[in-house]
């Protein structure tokens, strides 16, 4: 029988064998230090069937492309713990971390549910819809921290911030606010189609201004905030401030 030989437990096979229809064996394994090859001219296929000879899991190797047919697909380390699973119903990657290094970043059709978004150290946070809205959605609360630098939100249209049963409140110890527009006194407390507010003292320093000047504070009915000088009342003749 030439490299075949009959060996206790099996066959024994020296060197190279050309399968030319079906192998059935309950085990195949190379001698002990020796690695095994399994090769095809065309593809390959590992079946797995049922009690009534069903497929029931598949893997196909072929030319420009790999296909793995069953209900759970799973990757462990050597320790047993999952590193990537799949089914039905869900994707579970159990690593440390999930790193995307394309350049296009990644993409979801639907939603993402995760407890946290961060960029490697010394990299920047990119959140970004290019043609749609981006939205983030919590139950309790949505944290936003940048412990070494700043945090910029920009926008082409309006910025809103809605708060329905609570406040919104800005912590700092300096808040600036450069663009606003600033009413010229007059000689007429007639509000001219707007109405104040709220008359606070706030500093700003504008661009034409001298450093430390001081202003009122003032609010349009809408909400719209303008500047008034000091010692005039609080109120805008000009329509287009409130608009």
């Amino acid at each position: 029988m030439g490299q075949l030989k009959i060996v206790p437990g099996g066959i024994q096979l020296t060197g190279q064998a050309l399968i030319l229809n079906t192998l059935r064996a309950s085990t195949i394994r190379s001698k002990h230090g020796q690695p095994i090859s399994v090769e095809s001219s065309r593809n390959l296929s590992v079946n797995t069937r049922n009690a009534y000879g069903a497929v029931e899991n598949q893997l196909f190797l072929g030319h420009d492309r790999l296909e793995v047919l069953a209900n759970h697909f799973r990757i462990t380390d050597t320790h047993g713990t999952n590193l990537f699973a799949v089914d039905r119903d869900e994707v579970i990657v159990g690593a440390g971390s999930l790193r995307v290094e394309g350049e296009g970043g990644v993409a979801f059709r639907d939603s993402i549910q995760t407890p946290l978004v961060r960029a490697d150290a010394g990299k920047d946070l990119k959140l970004e819809s290019p043609t749609r809205s981006l939205e983030a959605r919590a139950t309790q609360e949505i944290f936003i921290q940048s412990r070494a630098g700043g945090i910029e939100t920009t926008c082409l249209n309006d910025l809103k911030l809605h708060s329905v049963a609570g406040s919104i409140r800005f912590d700092s110890s300096a808040i600036y606010m450069p663009n606003l527009k600033t009413v010229q006194p007059s000689g007429s407390s007639s509000s001219g189609g707007s109405s104040s507010s709220s008359s606070l003292l706030s500093g700003s320093t504008r661009g034409g201004d001298s450093a430390g000047k001081i202003y009122q504070l003032c609010a349009c009915s809408s909400g719209k905030l303008f500047l008034a000088a000091p010692n005039s009342v609080c109120t805008a003749d000009d329509s287009a401030i409130c608009r």
